[in-house]
């Protein structure tokens, strides 16, 4: 499973940052791995140089083999519950589709 990361230009990702997403995203993604090719993350900022509570966004896509990619977001106050919320919803669309998968 190849991960790649994409941010916007608010945003650097500094490569311990990175190491330890793609350890974490690894981790909780790994019952799935065999069947996802490739993760893109996306991370933004919605609001910019601006402060804002909830304005931290993670966009997680899954290429999934045999299937058409899947898209979750999230958005939290800060980058690190932003991925967490996103995997959450990764996670749990996987399990409906390999689910439904199963069951024919």
């Amino acid at each position: 499973m190849t991960i790649q990361f994409n941010t916007d230009k608010n945003l650097t990702l500094h490569e311990e940052f990175r190491n330890t997403l793609q350890d974490q995203l690894k981790e909780e993604l790994n019952r799935f791995s065999e069947n996802i090719s490739r993760l893109e993350i996306h991370f933004s900022d919605q609001n910019g140089v601006k402060e804002g509570r909830h304005d931290k966004k993670c966009l997680i896509e899954a290429r999934i083999e045999g299937r058409q990619p899947i898209a979750v977001t999230a958005v939290a106050a800060n980058y690190e519950l932003a991925i967490d919320g996103a995997t959450d919803k990764l996670k749990s669309s996987l399990e409906t589709i390999f689910g439904q998968m199963s069951n024919h």
